[in-house]
């Protein structure tokens, strides 16, 4: 009897394992190629979104040189002589830009988001803060044109960001 149940034991055992074995190598396999799926699948996605992310950068880059107060005060001429008529005029113009572009916030990376809006924020408190010493829309104009030359507008630390964000994504 105990040679019937060895011999049992030597059959048997041998096949649980060689079960076993094949049982973890088919369902290493299977999720392997599942990831490999998952990846390509992922990897697809990506490569159809790179042009929408692509697009939505370039817009925002735009957005930032047309807010850009130089090169604002050039495109935008005083409609009167009254500082706060162009003050009112030239944030009209960013906000009418900024809400053409606000969708384009959903493909771009938060920190990049946050630049931009920091420099549209920035360039407004300027605009206001020289508008209170100008005493006419030229006059307004001029300040600005001095305050900028000495330094550089916010929207170029914007654009660097934009830059680096579309760096990365390439």
């Amino acid at each position: 009897m105990e040679d019937k149940i060895l011999e049992s034991i030597a059959y048997v055992l041998p096949a649980a394992v060689t079960g076993f074995v094949a049982y973890y190598m088919f369902n290493g396999f299977i999720n392997n190629k599942n990831e490999e799926k998952k990846l390509a699948i992922l990897a697809q996605r990506k490569k159809e979104a790179l042009p929408t992310k692509l697009q939505a950068n370039e817009r925002m880059l735009l957005f930032c040189d047309r807010i850009n107060p130089v090169k604002m005060l050039m495109r935008i001429q005083p409609i009167s002589d009254n500082t706060q008529d162009y003050l009112q005029l030239l944030l009209a113009n960013i906000e009418q830009e900024y809400e053409h572009n606000l969708v384009q916030q959903i493909y771009i990376s938060d920190k990049t988001w946050m630049a931009i809006l920091a420099a549209k924020n920035a360039v407004i408190n300027k605009l206001r803060q020289v508008s209170e010493s100008s005493n006419s829309a030229n006059d307004l104009r001029e300040n600005v044109l001095i305050d900028y030359s000495k330094s550089t507008p916010p929207t170029e630390t914007a654009i660097d960001f934009i830059k680096s964000e579309v760096r990365a994504l390439l």
